[in-house]
């Protein structure tokens, strides 16, 4: 049966994407990448450093080039669609909010955890006075309860956000867990937006993606052959083509996009076979950020990093401080004792 309404695609081979590469997309990579989604008919298109604004002189991965120079980049490539860059408050200012309209933005991402949307809020209401489209990812959506993320998502709709994303950071949550949390925005909120960006570490991503849709879900994140952190993110051509299967009426030439993830991030994807490491991500509901100092951790205390993700897990999906991650690697020592694993885990085999 013919659907309606398919959702609108967000590609963020650019900015998730740039974990792979170290964030050495170069501004020249930008233009050209963008200049191909765009002419594919990709409406929504996400560029810079994988964590946002001023990532770079954080000191959180210096980039290719600075967050003005991506934006130039993509205000010269995208004429069709709308680009954007991701904001986490904290690490972005409300001065490159305003750096950013200068050059023409069409959306922003702001980024916080369930428990500090309020941070963002006057981030949003300067995103909003420059003219700009706000959406609000929840980052770690499953550490909330769906009653308590949609209690927070509505104080993200109230400060004048149009979209509201459940975020599956670690790639493990499951189709019908995902429901819950969009039924639950949805009684506080009955015509809510929302948005889902979901990675693949249980090799789930097109399908949670693919339920988000015929759930009514707005807009869906995507990256060309799946290019993003850890496991990756849902492949753009994998879920349009899956869309087309469902029967929605789409606008996209299917092999086009295919090709387009071809020629431009295939080569970029050294990893083959299935990390573990991301798929224990993914069964205990950890982010990837904290993957060198758990590797490093194991190493240290030689014991294996699947199970020393599986006991921090246990004890806090949130946060991981050393001293934590220090405990959880002691108790896996009293319980299994020395016992190394035979892939290659250390620190530099990760794409942080």
């Amino acid at each position: 049966m013919s659907q309606s309404n398919p959702p609108t695609i967000l590609d963020c081979t650019l900015r998730d994407g740039a974990y792979i590469v170290d964030f050495q997309f170069t501004s020249e990579d930008t233009q050209r990448i963008a200049k191909r989604l765009d002419d594919l008919g990709i409406p929504l298109i996400e560029v810079g450093h994988g964590v946002g604004l001023g990532a770079s002189e954080n000191g959180l991965g210096n980039s290719a080039a600075t967050d003005t120079e991506y934006m130039s980049a993509a205000a010269k490539a995208v004429t069709r669609g709308k680009w954007g860059m991701f904001c986490i408050p904290g690490i972005a200012k409300l001065s490159d909010i305003e750096i950013a309209s200068d050059h023409g933005i069409g959306f922003i991402r702001i980024g916080t955890e369930v428990n500090k949307v309020e941070s963002g809020k006057t981030f949003i209401e300067t995103a909003l006075r420059r003219g700009i489209q706000v959406y609000c990812n929840l980052m770690k959506s499953y550490v909330a309860t769906p009653e308590y993320f949609a209690i927070q998502a509505n104080k993200c709709y109230q400060y004048g956000a149009s979209v509201v994303y459940i975020v599956d950071s670690a790639g493990g949550m499951l189709p019908k867990e995902i429901e819950k949390y969009v039924d639950a925005v949805r009684s506080i909120h009955p015509q809510a937006a929302l948005g889902f960006h979901g990675h693949n570490n249980l090799g789930l991503a097109v399908a949670n993606s693919l339920h988000c849709a015929d759930l009514g879900v707005s807009i869906i994140d995507t990256a060309l052959q799946g290019l993003g952190r850890s496991a990756g993110n849902t492949p753009t051509s994998q879920f349009i083509a899956t869309l087309m299967r469902s029967g929605y009426k789409l606008n996209y030439d299917v092999v086009d996009v295919m090709q387009a993830g071809e020629e431009l991030t295939r080569h970029l994807i050294r990893k083959t076979g299935y990390d573990t490491l991301d798929m224990t991500a993914g069964l205990a509901l950890f982010h990837s950020g904290y993957m060198k100092q758990v590797v490093m951790t194991a190493e240290s205390y030689g014991v294996d990093p699947r199970r020393l993700i599986i006991a921090l897990c246990e004890r806090d999906r949130v946060n991981a401080p050393q001293e934590l991650i220090n405990e959880a690697a002691q108790s896996v020592l009293e319980i299994h004792g020395k016992q190394r694993s035979n892939g290659d885990y250390s620190p530099a085999h990760q794409s942080l």
